[in-house]
């Protein structure tokens, strides 16, 4: 039976009526008449909600109404279509003579300032999401050390031989002693297998000639507070097995920021990852140990601790386990179920610690990833495949968290660089990282946060900010249409994951980042295929709607899930086993059912089991053809499909600071390709069976595949020479008084008196042109070149590893007609319409970045802050603040088509 027996469109199957409704587009093409004609119109006019959204940090809180209304207009011009309200610490003292104060945390004050803000953005058309608390994670003031994150701690006492009592122990605060072993051996020496529980702990030891240690397993605290909190906020972190600590945290937290949005409710209330770290533990984790799984945790803390016993591994997995659905039961239900009640949406970062799963972001409303690493194990794919399986569409994601540090550098090519690897993962909902909100008296370059890209009109460059949002709007409001049609499901070994659990360790995320091998997602993506990663949570709730089942190594796997397999293949699915083949049920035992059904599916000869990475690629393409195959081996192209009844769209990325060029062919069923360059919103049409695509750095491209009519080539490249305009520019650096002649294009920081100038400098000159050309004419700046990545990366987070020629963006006047921007490569821009025989003139608004200006003032003096509010922050790579190649830097041609 063929899969497409299975379902009549991907992902289909196992979605729910309301699923299925909450995914369809604004604008169904599949109605259209001609599917090419309805998808352009949604590429030349997206709808308003694809637009980016940004993080608006509000620190301290010190704001007011003028400043606040201020921002959202410029984010209206900007097109920025939403805002996520994110408090965090102070960044001035107060100072009452200079209109400064830090309104604390849920103050009136404050609640009045979200109530105007939501009102005035929402007059403007601007979507308001709030953070549901300050900082991160959740937690603050009303957290009691009760209700804050615990963990199990363990203490360790020798005991000499003939010692027949238990030692007294000192605990903490807010500690107490869940059980207590005794076992053989000296301390971090001791074995596990020889554990004896002393129930209860008052009683008599047990006779013993040997040397011992006394085990107390404490109930503790992680003592963790609320990272960068606003003043006000500060606390604890709230235990996220604890529904009381949590419904602390929503009448005491929640219940006042949405009650200042009166009548009309946060389009979403958000959580950022879970980061609790250390958080293992819980008050009534024995007795929902004991519930859940059927035996007594107790005695077996000791292995739990330290291994050494065959059933160890077993012991971890089923606490992992528990941790999860506790986690699940009392964080995540809760909040979701509380935000619609308050009538909202609850955007979760269902990941990090503790123990959350794959499958846990079913229970949020909307799911946000993060991290833009496409070819390794990342957050931002675990949450647009959750997003994928349980029939939600728009996959949000915080973006440009660590843009090319430090503050004030990132340019609009980074963050072009950096929002492709999320639409190639499934993103289509930016939220920018960020947009710090700035008093009037901070001054120039204004306050950002610690470790972050700026947006605001405090960055130079920041008039091409319509342009850049203009695009990501666009390649969002297409990737939206239609449903996924990633063709291969990587199924994550979340029991593996849970068996690898140790006390402070306990994220599903960190181990999976650690085992799952990056080989087999590179094999994947080399051989022309996407993926979403699965679980077996999913495979059970929803099934398998992919053409390919990718199994890594895996050593545990139920017989539920082995009989879904073999069912799915039954049914004409395929599936590959890379490595270890499952051998053990979840619980880890070898059980006969287990080992004769994995070697019933996994067989070398029938190619679906390889013993190496290297060896998927063929066995891939065995099983199904490949989505996008190139004529050349180009790791550093990436794509995503969506699929219509109509159509396919492929989104096409250069994600490299190299020009690559292969012959390209699509696995679409469909006949006919329309080109799209995302950036200019320009079109051509092409064969589908042959086309050569060359990308410049980081350049990117859509493919519409269809069956309508009306083939032509795409035009060629423009390489025709018609004017040199190298030289002969007069600049006037708009904050100075004085214009330069550059007879030769020149550097700003070359020059002392403009080495730490970051604004516009507006180049200008007039050029001839006999006749009007019935060709296209473009203005072509050239000279970029690549970055070394590998010996100038030094911090986490992306870039564009490129130095274009133009630093950092460009507006175009020609004629006293704005014609367009320029600012990623390949710099070109078509201004055919623009130009007339004879005498031209040309104006070239450059625009740099704050860091030039920035570098110039002395290091601002953090000490009063500290010594008033503590050390909250750290601002990062301040060592790395100078002066950057700033103006345009190559070469200035008019050029035109052959």
């Amino acid at each position: 039976m063929r899969l497409s027996s299975i379902c009549s469109t991907l992902f289909v199957c196992g979605l729910t009526g309301a699923s299925l409704a909450q995914s369809k587009p604004a604008i169904d093409c599949n109605q259209s008449s001609s599917i090419n004609r309805c998808l352009l119109s949604v590429m030349h006019t997206p709808p308003a909600n694809a637009r980016p959204m940004v993080r608006w940090w509000w620190f301290g809180v010190a704001a007011d109404k003028a400043e606040i209304l201020k921002e959202l207009q410029q984010m209206k011009a900007d097109d920025i279509g939403g805002v996520e309200l994110a408090f965090v610490y102070p960044q001035i003292v107060n100072d009452p003579s200079k209109g400064i104060h830090n309104d604390p945390f849920l103050s009136p004050e404050m609640l009045e300032n979200v109530r105007y803000a939501q009102e005035q953005a929402r007059l403007l058309g601007i979507r308001v999401d709030v953070t549901l608390g300050s900082g991160w994670p959740y937690g603050g003031p009303a957290t009691t050390l009760d209700e804050a994150a615990h963990r199990l701690r363990v203490m360790e006492i020798p005991l000499p031989k003939g010692v027949a009592e238990l030692p007294k122990v000192k605990l903490a605060a807010g500690e107490s002693i869940v059980s207590v072993s005794v076992v053989n051996g000296a301390p971090h020496e001791w074995d596990a297998a020889s554990a004896v529980l002393i129930r209860p702990v008052t009683a008599p030891l047990p006779a013993s000639g040997k040397d011992r240690v006394a085990l107390f397993f404490i109930d503790s605290h992680t003592r963790q507070v609320v990272k960068r909190a606003s003043v006000g906020a500060e606390g604890w972190v709230l235990d996220p097995f604890q529904r009381k600590a949590v419904e602390t945290h929503l009448d005491a937290v929640g219940g006042p920021l949405v009650r200042a949005f009166g009548k009309t409710p946060p389009y979403a209330i958000f959580s950022d990852s879970l980061e609790a770290y250390g958080a293992d533990w819980t008050p009534n984790l024995p007795q929902e140990f004991m519930t859940r799984r059927g035996y007594d945790l107790l005695p077996h803390l000791p292995e739990l601790v330290a291994g050494g016993t065959p059933q160890a591994d077993a012991i971890r997995h089923d606490w992992g386990k528990t941790l999860t659905e506790l986690v699940e039961q009392n964080y995540l239900i809760p909040i979701n179920t509380w935000a619609k009640e308050h009538h909202t949406q609850f955007r979760s970062q269902t990941y990090g610690e503790p123990a959350v799963t794959l499958s846990s972001q079913r229970l949020v409303a909307l799911a946000e990833g993060e991290g833009p690493y496409w070819r390794q194990f990342n957050t931002l794919r675990w949450a647009a495949s959750g997003n994928h399986l349980y029939g939600q569409n728009i996959t949000s994601a915080e973006t440009f968290t660590w843009l090319h540090s430090p503050v004030f550098r990132a340019t609009p090519l980074d963050m072009k660089a950096e929002a492709d690897l999320h639409f190639i993962v499934g993103t289509n909902q930016i939220i920018g990282h960020g947009w710090p909100y700035s008093a009037p008296q901070a001054g120039e370059p204004g306050w950002s946060l610690y470790a972050a890209a700026v947006f605001n009109d405090h960055n130079p460059w920041h008039p091409v900010m319509p342009d850049v949002a203009g695009y990501i709007q666009r390649v969002s409001a297409l990737m939206r249409m239609g449903r996924p049609a990633n063709q291969v499901a990587l199924l994550l070994p979340v029991d593996d994951a849970w068996a690898g659990f140790t006390p402070g360790h306990v994220s599903v995320t960190a181990t999976l980042a650690k085992t799952l091998s990056p080989e087999v997602i590179t094999a994947i993506l080399d051989a022309g295929y996407n993926f979403d990663f699965i679980d077996a949570e999913a495979i059970q709730r929803v099934g398998i709607h992919y053409p390919i089942l990718v199994v890594p190594a895996t050593h545990r796997m139920s017989l539920a899930t082995l009989q879904s397999l073999e069912s799915y293949v039954a049914k004409g699915g395929k599936v590959i086993s890379v490595g270890d083949e499952p051998s053990l049920s979840t619980d880890g035992k070898a059980l006969p059912e287990i080992t004769q059904l994995s070697q019933k599916l996994f067989e070398v000869q029938k190619q679906t089991h390889v013993s190496e990475a290297s060896e998927l690629g063929d066995a891939l393409h065995h099983a199904a053809a490949p989505d996008l195959t190139l004529s050349t081996k180009q790791p550093e192209i990436g794509f995503i499909r969506r699929h219509l009844e109509k159509a396919d769209i492929y989104f096409v990325a250069n994600t490299s600071n190299q020009t690559v060029s292969s012959e390209v062919s699509f696995g679409s069923k469909f006949s006919h390709a329309v080109v799209i360059d995302p950036t200019s919103n320009t079109t051509a049409e092409a064969s589908k069976e042959k086309f050569t695509l060359k990308l410049a750095p980081y350049e990117s491209r859509i493919f519409i595949l269809s069956n309508d009519a009306g083939i032509k080539s795409p035009a060629p490249l423009p390489s025709v020479e018609l004017v040199d305009l190298s030289h002969d520019w007069k600049v006037d650096f708009t904050s100075l008084t004085t214009s330069k002649s550059m007879q030769s294009l020149e550097d700003w920081t070359s020059s002392s008196d403009t080495e730490h100038y970051s604004g516009e400098a507006v180049y200008r000159r007039t050029f001839d042109l006999k006749t009007k050309r019935k060709k296209s004419v473009y203005l072509s700046i050239e000279g970029g070149h690549p970055v070394d990545s590998y010996t100038a990366k030094s911090h986490p987070g992306t870039q564009a590893w490129y130095e274009g020629p133009v630093r950092e963006a460009a507006q175009v006047v020609v004629n006293g007609h704005l014609a367009g921007a320029l600012w990623h490569p390949p710099y070109q821009l078509d201004i055919s319409s623009y130009l007339k025989p004879g005498v031209n003139q040309i104006e070239l608004h450059v625009f740099n970045t704050a860091i030039n200006a920035w570098s110039a003032q002395p290091p601002h003096d953090y000490k009063p802050l500290i010594k008033e509010y503590g050390d909250r922050f750290q601002m990062q790579d301040m060592d790395k603040v100078r002066p950057v190649s700033s103006g345009i830097l190559g070469t200035i041609r008019l050029v035109t088509v052959p």
